[in-house]
């Protein structure tokens, strides 16, 4: 049993009629939006770039002056170092007093409220302060453990 066959030249026929008013119709669209440019509002205000956002920069150095900034900056650092190697002691680290630091930020620490126990190396302390007054050593009241038992 043989099945017929369509003719399909007939609705190849159809199709390109089809997408030759297509592409009439999509060429006169596209004339029309770039004769009118009044219709396109996507071209009525400049897109900001980048550089609109950024800071005014100098202006752009020539090459030879690129070259002598980095040579100065390779001459600075070489005195540097040769600095450090003649005079070491002027770049040691200054030993910090950790009582020092651990009692400035205790006096610094605006988390603190009137009735807060603080620990320290020197015992336990209750801060009676006030947060609307800087805060003083005096602030901290020692705490008595022979009470509290």
């Amino acid at each position: 049993m043989r099945t017929a066959r369509r003719n399909h030249s007939l609705d190849d026929g159809r199709w390109s009629g089809t997408l030759s008013r297509a592409v009439v119709s999509l060429a006169a669209a596209l004339g029309l939006g770039l004769a009118c440019p009044c219709f396109c509002l996507a071209q009525a205000e400049p897109e900001p770039s980048l550089s609109d956002f950024l800071p005014p920069t100098e202006p752009e150095v020539s090459r030879d002056e690129w070259r002598q900034r980095i040579e100065d900056a390779r001459r600075r650092a070489k005195e540097v170092a040769r600095e450090r190697r003649e005079h070491p002691e002027l770049y040691k680290p200054i030993p910090e007093d950790p009582d020092l630091v651990a009692t400035e930020r205790l006096l610094r620490d605006d988390s603190l409220k009137p009735g807060d126990i603080v620990a320290t190396k020197k015992g336990m302390f209750v801060y009676q302060g006030r947060s609307d007054q800087p805060r003083r050593d005096q602030d901290f009241v020692p705490v008595n453990p022979k009470l509290a038992r």
